[in-house]
């Protein structure tokens, strides 16, 4: 795999923008979660830059003054990594890491070092090493010191490929190696999800942090690690769970996340073949982040883009036991006055938006989680007695 970038002990600092199209607000969230990225892979955040602008600068994503507040913030606080919350060009990259002098980080590739820390089996080793081939692979020039043309004069003009295109080449045939191995490996997988029997197959989706993993060991009794990270799963997990005397599967995937690397979309569909391939999808947000719409709107772009929002999904908002402390953090931090919703206003609000499908729990002291068992249980047997008919004397109807 890629040699993964060290954050330990590193002094970072993150740089975002605001424009028409993205509020102060937004911005604020935007770096939150991008300073808990930052946490997650072992960086310590220092200071924001922000600016207001029409759109980024070509050159150097920042205006030419901001840059230079930054280049002396950095030299004046050993600064050793700047991170920018949206994805950099090639040319802008290597262009800031001249005038600053420092490792210049964007979003992708942050995400992409965490996803490399996290992968645990080989397949999602092979799913993150080749969305790092395909992120580096326009950034050559700018990442590999040693990639310099051959100086003309008497014998330097030799035949055959300058150092970057033949590094080119060897980064577009290591792609192509990882691609094939993932299809070989798909495969198995295919025939491993056959050999699964007639279980009716439900999968957890939902943004990274949301409890998705806590919420499986909750329903059935295994030891998924979870902790409080995001991206703290990468590998699809699958356990057999029984509700009542209803048999099903159960499926833990990876969380998903704004701003979500293209890359790793590409390299991660077969992992979500998971998602594609369930009967029920349980939706898990968490209802204390002041922004679980816009999870829930992330969440069904990537749905979407597998063709997968159509699927039955029971929404179940996770976290209720932080519901007041988390509003009250976000109005003293940021001095923004969110309005005063009482959970079980809000609760009445959702249910009634998602037609009496909306479930409110916390899957950490598993409260208030019988009654999503419950709706488990007759969705999972609706789907099982579609297909078997003849097994409805085995599951009685509860409702």
């Amino acid at each position: 795999m890629i040699e993964k970038t060290s954050f330990l002990l590193e002094k970072t600092v993150l740089v975002g923008i605001i424009t028409k199209n993205q509020s102060k607000k937004i911005l604020d969230e935007y770096l939150d979660e991008l300073s808990f990225l930052t946490l997650t892979a072992g960086g310590e955040v220092i200071k924001r830059f922000t600016q207001k602008m029409q759109s980024p600068d070509p050159k150097f994503f920042l205006g030419k003054g901001k840059m230079e507040e930054l280049n002396s913030y950095i030299k004046s606080n050993d600064i050793n990594s700047v991170i920018f919350d949206d994805e950099l060009s090639p040319a802008q990259q290597l262009n800031i890491e001249k005038f600053l002098k420092c490792k210049i980080i964007d979003r992708t590739g942050l995400i992409l070092d965490i996803f490399a820390q996290r992968a645990k089996t080989s397949y999602a080793k092979n799913q993150v090493e080749l969305a790092q081939y395909q992120y580096i692979l326009p950034r050559l020039k700018g990442l590999w010191t040693h990639l310099e043309r051959q100086k003309g004069g008497i014998g330097m003009r030799g035949p055959g490929e300058t150092e970057i295109e033949t590094d080119r080449r060897i980064v577009r045939n290591k792609i192509n190696i990882l691609k094939n191995k993932l299809v070989s490996i798909d495969k198995q997988m295919s025939t491993q999800r056959g050999n699964r029997g007639s279980l009716v197959r439900v999968s957890l989706v939902g943004y990274t942090n949301v409890g998705k993993s806590t919420l499986m060991n909750s329903l059935s009794k295994a030891n998924v690690f979870a902790e409080d990270k995001l991206f703290a799963t990468l590998d699809t997990t699958v356990r057999k769970v029984v509700v009542e005397n209803m048999p099903f599967l159960l499926t833990d995937t990876v969380g998903f996340i704004r701003k979500l690397p293209t890359q790793l979309i590409d390299s991660f569909k077969s992992t979500l073949t998971e998602i594609t391939e369930a009967d029920l999808l349980i939706h898990v947000i968490d209802i204390s982040h002041p922004n679980y719409q816009d999870h829930i709107n992330s969440v069904n772009f990537v749905l979407s883009e597998i063709g997968s929002t159509q699927k039955p999904t029971l929404m179940v908002f996770n976290k209720t036991d932080k519901y007041y402390n988390e509003m009250q953090d976000v109005k003293d931090v940021f001095d923004i006055e969110y309005e005063d919703t009482s959970l079980e206003k809000l609760k009445s609000v959702l249910t009634k938006e998602y037609e009496n499908k909306a479930y409110f729990i916390c899957a950490l002291n598993k409260s208030d989680i019988n009654n999503l068992k419950k709706e488990l249980y007759k969705k999972v047997r609706e789907i099982h007695i579609t297909r078997f008919p003849y097994n409805a004397f085995l599951y009685p109807d509860i409702s």
